[in-house]
């Protein structure tokens, strides 16, 4: 019989609030160094000078240690949860929302979030700062993964519901097509996380992990792996470039993470990420 582990929220507060600091100062070192890498193959001369500033600009936010962009998104937290886990201490959610609010405050980000947006945009102040999602696995562990969403990816992030005659190709289409309009909008170069089977909400979560996923993690299934490099090059094809100025480097990775879906559908959600993807994952 297993064991009940308490862990008091405080600990995932402090976390998240530790977190989001970090993750707003601090480029992860793939994606820097997925940049640096770009830089390189780059063959447009403009591409590679917008490409060698946003490096810059990312070592200077760590050195100084200041936000790496105006927009410091909106925070996802992301909770592997072992079944085992009892949370003491007060309630969870109200933990992680004090953790968002110390954060932003401490790390003098922008608050971006409004409260009710049928409301004229009433500005929320500290009521509702992040979007939390849980997942209960087996043990006793604590997986936390803190990430701040810029929206101009959000925005032109999108959501399709296919039949199941579209097939890849059709995948295919709605990936392509999404980066196509999103031009420089999103931010590029990017990292698309891209959604396959579920639901309606299956698909646009499954997205939002992708694009959060470790560039390096390539998906385990070899099929899934060859959708990624496919997807990737076709991509980089549409030729939309750093910052929309052109270039063979729109995007860093994509991303692919698949479930089970009915007979009828086809769900196909892509999420992107700008290059100033923030995110950091750790055991608490």
């Amino acid at each position: 019989m297993s064991s009940v582990r308490d862990l008091d929220v405080g600990v995932v507060r402090d976390a998240v609030s530790r977190l989001l600091v970090d993750v707003n100062y601090n480029i992860p070192p793939d994606v820097l160094d997925a940049l640096r890498a770009a830089v390189v193959r780059e063959e447009s001369p403009l591409a590679r000078r917008t490409l060698e500033q946003i490096v810059r600009n990312y070592e200077v936010a760590a050195i100084d240690q200041v936000p790496v962009c105006q927009d410091s998104g909106m925070t996802v937290v992301l909770l592997e949860v072992g079944q085992d886990v009892h949370f003491v201490g007060g309630s969870l959610h109200e933990a992680i929302f004090e953790g968002i609010r110390q954060g932003t405050r401490g790390g003098y980000l922008r608050q971006s979030v409004t409260g009710d947006p049928t409301r004229l945009l009433k500005m929320a102040g500290e009521q509702a700062p992040g979007v939390i999602h849980i997942e209960l696995v087996a043990g006793d562990g604590v997986q936390l993964t803190v990430a701040s969403k810029g929206f101009g990816g959000e925005n032109m992030s999108a959501l399709r519901m296919l039949v199941p005659a579209d097939g890849v190709a059709g995948v295919r289409d709605v990936v392509v097509d999404t980066v196509d309009r999103a031009g420089a909008n999103a931010c590029p170069p990017l990292i698309v996380g891209v959604g396959i089977g579920g639901t309606f909400e299956t698909a646009a979560l499954l997205a939002k992990r992708a694009a959060l996923r470790p560039i390096a993690h390539r998906h385990p299934r070899p099929d899934i792996r060859e959708l990624e490099a496919d997807l990737l090059d076709r991509v980089n094809a549409l030729g939309i470039g750093a910052q929309g100025l052109g270039g063979v480097v729109t995007a860093l990775a994509v991303n692919v993470e698949v479930a089970p879906t009915h007979i009828a559908g086809l769900p196909v959600a892509v999420n992107l990420n700008c290059h100033s993807t923030r995110r950091a994952t750790i055991a608490v």
